[in-house]
């Protein structure tokens, strides 16, 4: 039988990126040194810019007198992929995994983040999927014009995951003008608010849709995780035994 393995889940509210950032240090550390159970932080930051490790700076389209003017900071960190605006109306997930401890190995864990990320626009009447060769999710992503609706970025570290996924629910679509988004600038970014076509009074960047959208994503990643969980420890059971 699989060992069942816990995930604590934490709602944060609208916080700092670098507090946030701070804090997946201090969890991947505790997690590497099994002092705490995997970690699910759920938040939405301020107004940020953030270049994956080997990120092209060219795609930070704003100038550098604007992004002054406007408080928005453009930092460079350990995670993949290239440059991400996060801001108020965008659920962020930081998930902190000890893979090995589930079995599980990169490419099933991304995919549990994107299944999830779709779950959740599923729930908000939304029809999201993969596009092939470029990591998140989109919405019409066979067509001429696919846009980004969930953007993904992951660091692993002594086998443990952090940085995590971005999904827009009532983000600022305009602040996207900013950047190439995840450097592809030919493909449109869009939002939950503008595909499920909420009224303008509902699609106003909000913490509050962002926590609603967390508690979906929360319940849709606990699911896909222990799926996931559950097939890597079905796996190693079927090697143990064969040896």
């Amino acid at each position: 039988m699989a060992e069942a393995v816990s995930i604590e889940i934490k709602w944060l509210g609208r916080i700092a990126y670098r507090d946030a950032w701070d804090m997946q240090h201090e969890l991947v550390a505790q997690r590497r040194a099994d002092e705490i159970a995997d970690q699910l932080l759920l938040l939405e930051h301020p107004a940020v810019l953030t270049l994956g490790r080997h990120a092209d700076p060219a795609h930070v389209l704003a100038t550098d007198a604007e992004l002054a003017r406007r408080g928005i900071e453009v930092m460079r960190v350990e995670r993949g992929g290239e440059v991400t605006y996060h801001g108020p109306g965008q659920l962020v997930a930081y998930p902190i995994i000890k893979l090995a401890t589930r079995g599980i190995l990169l490419r099933p864990f991304v995919r549990a983040l994107e299944q999830a990320m779709i779950d959740t626009a599923a729930g908000f009447g939304v029809d999201a999927a993969r596009r092939e060769g470029y990591p998140g999710i989109w919405c019409d992503p066979d067509s001429d014009h696919p846009r980004k609706l969930g953007a993904l970025g992951l660091r692993v570290e002594g086998g443990v995951t952090y940085h995590g996924i971005a999904l827009n629910i009532t983000t600022n679509l305009d602040d996207f003008a900013l950047i190439d988004p995840c450097g592809i600038s030919d493909a449109g970014v869009t939002s939950i608010a503008n595909e499920a076509g909420w009224p303008i009074h509902a699609s106003e960047p909000s913490t509050t849709s962002v926590a609603q959208a967390a508690d979906r994503f929360a319940i849709d990643f606990a699911e896909r995780l222990a799926q996931a969980t559950a097939a890597g420890q079905g796996q190693a059971l079927a090697v143990g035994t064969s040896i």
